[in-house]
């Protein structure tokens, strides 16, 4: 069979594939671009400075989100503090340190699984040791205690993640950097680390996404006060209901108008925006950093 006969053949298959991704492409996108187009329309002309700057009052019949988004950010700031050294030494070790064997690939094996398992199972357990047995929260719940779980939530893909981008260095820096005598750890400070810097900034983004996005286990960890901090400190140890939980609460319960929700989910998505590209400047900004040294 010749050549061009052999692609005859084929070429029918591949346009066939091709055509049917770039379908799938498209109605993922024309998705995502109505949902937001959707939330927009429906909680834009509602969010103003009160609602954004005030606390719900069922006396005053006001709904702001100050206390929300506080709560939020109060989690996603503790759940970082918590997971990047963790999650990053962690990687460091298992691709740098560790020698192959059953003990690293059955660890692997459960990082994998630790990935997939629902984040209410995380919620579960939070609630039974962070809340309960370590009674962090005096047994309502708190912003500190929702961390934790969340850090458990998002260590497995931030140790993934962070082992991919290690990979992904050109292993001749490794090889010249020992010929010149450097050790393994100033390999890793001045050449790995810098080098994975983007995988790494994508591995922070991924968990601030998913502990923004998260409901199912701040629900039962985080507890479901909507008050206003007066002690920022004494506020971690306190419950907080943030964002998605009181979004789900005012969805599923009621108890507020219909604007609402639409609101804070506009809100929420703009929140998120707003993070990864800070996340993405702060990136730049360490890159161009590393460059000029």
């Amino acid at each position: 069979m010749t050549k061009n006969r052999y692609e005859k053949q084929i070429r029918p298959g591949i346009i066939t594939v091709r055509a049917l991704i770039y379908s799938v492409t498209v109605a993922i996108i024309s998705l995502v671009v109505a949902i937001i187009v959707y939330l927009t329309i429906k909680g834009l002309p509602y969010i103003n400075w009160e609602f954004l700057s005030t606390a719900p009052s069922r006396l005053n019949d006001t709904y702001g989100i100050a206390p929300m988004i506080i709560n939020t950010l109060y989690t996603v700031m503790l759940t970082l503090i918590l997971s990047i050294p963790l999650g990053i030494g962690t990687a460091i070790y298992l691709q740098e340190y560790s020698r192959p064997g059953k003990i690293v690939s059955a660890f692997r094996g459960a990082i994998e699984i630790l990935a997939g398992i629902p984040s209410i199972v995380y919620g579960l357990f939070g609630l039974a040791f962070f809340v309960n047995a370590l009674n962090i929260g005096s047994g309502t719940g708190s912003l500190l205690s929702g961390a934790l779980t969340c850090t458990l939530i998002v260590l497995p893909t931030m140790i993934r993640t962070t082992e991919e981008a290690l990979l992904q260095v050109n292993p001749t820096y490794r090889e010249a950097a020992y010929s010149l005598g450097a050790s393994k750890l100033h390999i890793i400070r001045t050449i790995l680390l810098p080098n994975a810097l983007p995988g790494i900034v994508v591995a922070v983004i991924l968990s601030i996404g998913r502990v923004v996005s998260e409901s199912a286990a701040l629900l039962y960890t985080a507890g479901v006060d909507y008050t206003m901090p007066t002690n920022y400190v004494k506020h971690m140890v306190e419950p907080g209901a943030g964002l998605t939980v009181q979004l789900y609460l005012y969805a599923t319960e009621g108890g507020s108008p219909d604007w609402v929700p639409y609101a804070m989910a506009t809100v929420l998505m703009i929140l998120v925006f707003v993070i990864n590209l800070s996340a993405n400047l702060i990136a730049g900004l360490f890159k161009k950093k590393v460059s000029y040294r």
